[in-house]
């Protein structure tokens, strides 16, 4: 794998790390600026937006612009915005630099998914994209609880001056490692924008947004779920979170492996897997050892979706893969919100906290449920265009 897949890698931890670290931030930047733990919360959920919104805007922005070029200015865009939360005198201004962060966030993982498929041979793309989306669950795994305890030993505002000079890490490795690819052809933006006139491309969208959200509706809440059923102590979460990252790096592994194999039947194992793994742990979240494990499980199995959702997109969306992927990634945060909002419903109409589990289950069969159609529409296309059988030549004989 070529060197430049380094330098998506740590943009991606950079990217992944901002977005994530600010859980564990809440009570310093609420108690810094006066403001309610759920008031603080609204910093995630404006992310999540920033990013929905912002994914196919700065893409199409950039649509004319050399892939490198473009990558260079998405991480010089996330280095203001991380600087902004740094010196931000006030809630307003923090909010406001965490959109203009976000605002990077879809682009960068979009085009550095088309700028990773380029990098290889044709049967190893899969891999390449799961390879730069590895700087992401590494940021799960090392950058946010690292960013955590920086922030609690010497102020939040210290968490973003580390993640502004990872940015600066990133730029460089953009601006030394990618290679000016050549351009694709294309149609311009009004001719890439017609690849959303497509089914399959909203068959793709649909599989990651129930499908994510999926993964999303029981994530959200697994800090308390493990707390008050499986017995946790509260500084055990955050091993669990950790147990959790390392099965989401070696999902997103095996999801590049198998994108590159055999995608849709792939996409059918682990989306059902994905909605089996959640009805087992509405079981298993009342014990510690069977807990632990299945949270294991599940980050493999949820993050193997995600080399295999964007490699479906991009397939689908020949001649604007970066502005699909970039949607790919809005679709993959509005899956989270919308997870997150549904197992939050039920939880406050006391179905428990197992519900998420069940409510993650549905969202992942409904996500099994679009790719089977997806798989079926595809099937009768290429049965429609193969040419009809002729038929046989009438015998002649002789007598």
């Amino acid at each position: 794998m070529p060197l430049a897949l380094l330098a998506l890698a740590l943009g991606a931890f950079g990217i992944g790390t901002t977005e994530f670290v600010i859980v564990g931030l809440l009570p310093q930047i609420a108690g810094d600026f006066s403001v309610s733990i759920p008031s603080a919360g609204l910093l995630i959920t404006g992310y999540a937006l920033g990013v929905v919104v912002g994914a196919p805007l700065m893409t199409a922005a950039g649509a004319r612009l050399p892939r490198k070029t473009m990558l260079a200015v998405l991480m010089g865009v996330f280095i203001v915005g991380n600087l902004i939360c740094a010196l931000a005198p006030s809630y307003g201004v923090l909010m406001a630099g965490r959109l203009v962060a976000a605002l990077t966030h879809g682009a960068f993982f979009g085009i550095g998914s088309v700028v990773a498929a380029q990098l290889v041979a044709p049967e190893r793309k899969a891999r390449a994209i799961a390879l730069m989306f590895t700087g992401l669950t590494v940021a799960n795994v090392a950058g946010v609880p690292v960013g955590t305890l920086v922030g609690q030993h010497f102020g939040w505002r210290a968490t973003f001056w580390g993640v502004t000079a990872f940015g600066l890490v990133g730029l460089l490795g953009v601006l030394v490692l990618v290679p000016v690819l050549p351009p694709e052809p294309s149609g311009g933006l009004r001719g890439e924008l017609r690849v959303f006139a497509r089914p399959q491309v909203w068959l793709a969208l649909a599989m990651t947004t129930l499908g994510f959200g999926g993964v999303f509706a029981s994530f959200t809440y697994l800090a308390p779920m493990m707390t008050t059923l499986a017995g946790f102590s509260d500084p055990a979460v955050a091993w669990l979170l950790v147990l959790f990252g390392v099965g989401l790096c070696v999902g997103n592994l095996l999801g590049g492996r198998a994108a590159d194999w055999r995608l849709m039947p792939s996409l059918y194992v682990v989306l059902g897997s994905l909605a089996l793994v959640l009805v087992v742990f509405v079981a298993t979240a009342h014990a510690e050892l069977p807990a632990a494990v299945t949270i294991a499980v599940f980050g493999a199995v949820g993050f193997a979706t995600v080399p295999l959702l964007q490699m479906r997109v991009m397939q689908q969306a020949e001649g604007a893969p970066a502005l699909a992927s970039a949607a790919n990634i809005a679709a993959f945060n509005l899956g989270n919100a919308i997870g997150a909002w549904l197992s939050g419903l039920a939880i406050g109409h006391g179905l428990g906290y197992t519900a998420p589990n069940w409510i993650g289950a549905v969202l992942a069969a409904a996500g099994l449920g679009a790719a089977a159609c997806s798989g079926l529409l595809e099937r009768r296309t290429r049965a429609a265009a193969r040419p009809a059988e002729q038929p046989a030549a009438p015998a002649y004989h002789v007598v």
